[in-house]
């Protein structure tokens, strides 16, 4: 047994996700556990530089966690052959111009969702690496989230039956630091930046729906920009110029009808943050991020309309909870082990860029769908 060192270039480190996710729960928790295990029996060890814009945020991040490399000079670590691998974390409005980079310097490469703040660019980098013949892919979390991974059990189990339908719930209070500081960045809620909650949420729900349910044909959509001004980091106000909910109605292949609801200006009244529900002709599930619970058919009651009286049955105790039936790693961990296996050992690996520009497209549909109030066709993406 070998040890096979892998150079990874990890931009945008210092921020929220960068730092916790990728950096600490993913590639230095893998080095604390002596590397990734291979087939051939070999342990493949990370070795990042952090990149950023902010050497004195780089230096006390590299120092806090015995990282030994890092730099604000892209050009220079992008020019390092030992490192293969280029990642990207930071702001969406800037990812295109920097993934084009990293594949003219023959990088592999690895990106946060969205992939692209518009179609064409999702499209052009997934070709680009693709002619370039390097590595490429994108995040796809919550698919590895314990709930989801019980879910996906439930479904391959052939509980459901024939799916009939799909309601995904998500969204949270996000203040507008007035009184309360905002908990998401002020870039979220701007244009030029990459901002916007139907090109950040629905990079998720596109592979969640196609990839646990089945593929999305078409959309309608209501896009609406529901708190309009907010207050900066800074405490400066500003205006929004994206929207802050959506709700949408999608049909699936085989007629599955699914709903979803995606707001930053709601008050959460159920199990999580977000909550799926698949409805069969043999039993439903509804799963959060951690959660998931099931009821058959056979288990189902029979409620009685009457507006006359309370509600007498208590519909949240009627479900039984899907058990852990293995330990549940990190799901960005998760992420990382697949892209590292497909460029180290060249291991079977699904969320290519094209597959990330799926989240895209989904976006860009639902804006139409909403700008123009009619049903959208999502059509395949070609390579």
């Amino acid at each position: 047994m070998a040890e096979r060192r892998i150079g990874i270039i990890l931009h945008g480190a210092t921020g929220r996700m960068g730092t916790n996710q990728h950096l600490l729960r993913s590639l230095l928790a893998l080095r604390r556990e002596g590397g990734l295990p291979l087939a051939s029996g070999d342990r493949l060890m990370p070795d990042p530089i952090l990149v950023g814009r902010n050497g004195a945020k780089l230096g006390v991040l590299a120092q806090a966690h015995g990282v030994e490399r890092w730099t604000t000079d892209l050009d220079l670590a992008l020019a390092e052959h030992g490192d293969s691998i280029f990642f990207d974390c930071a702001a969406t409005g800037a990812r295109p111009s920097l993934v084009k980079r990293a594949i003219a310097a023959g990088k592999h490469v690895y990106i946060e969702k969205p992939t692209a703040p518009t179609l064409a660019e999702a499209v052009e980098l997934a070709r680009l690496a693709m002619r370039a013949r390097v590595k490429n892919g994108v995040i796809q979390d919550k698919l590895f989230l314990p709930g989801l991974q019980k879910l996906k059990l439930v479904k391959d189990s052939g509980f459901f039956g024939r799916i009939l339908s799909v309601r995904l719930d998500f969204g949270y209070w996000i203040f507008d630091g007035e009184v309360t500081p905002a908990q998401r960045s002020s870039w979220n809620y701007k244009k030029a930046e990459g901002g916007g909650l139907v090109l950040d949420m629905y990079s998720h729900w596109r592979y969640i729906i196609d990839r646990l349910v089945a593929p999305v044909r078409r959309i309608s959509a209501l896009v609406q920009t529901q708190v309009p001004r907010r207050r900066d980091e800074r405490g400066e106000p500003y205006a929004v110029d994206v929207e802050d909910a959506a709700y949408a109605l999608l049909e699936l292949d085989g007629g599955i009808a699914a709903t979803v609801t995606s707001s930053w200006c709601t008050r959460v009244r159920r199990d999580d943050l977000m909550t799926i529900q698949i409805d069969g002709t043999a039993g439903s599930a509804v799963a959060g991020l951690h959660h998931c619970r099931i009821q058959p058919l056979a288990a189902t009651p029979k409620p009685v309309w009457n507006v006359d009286a309370p509600q007498a049955m208590n519909f949240f105790e009627q479900w039984q909870d899907v058990p852990d039936a293995a330990a549940y790693a990190n799901s960005f961990r998760r992420c990382w082990e697949l892209f590292l296996r497909h460029v180290a050992e060249d291991a079977p690996f699904v969320p290519s860029l094209l597959e990330g520009a799926k989240g895209v497209q989904l976006a860009e549909c639902a804006y139409a769908s909403s700008r123009e109030r009619r049903w959208v066709e999502v059509p395949p993406l070609d390579p």
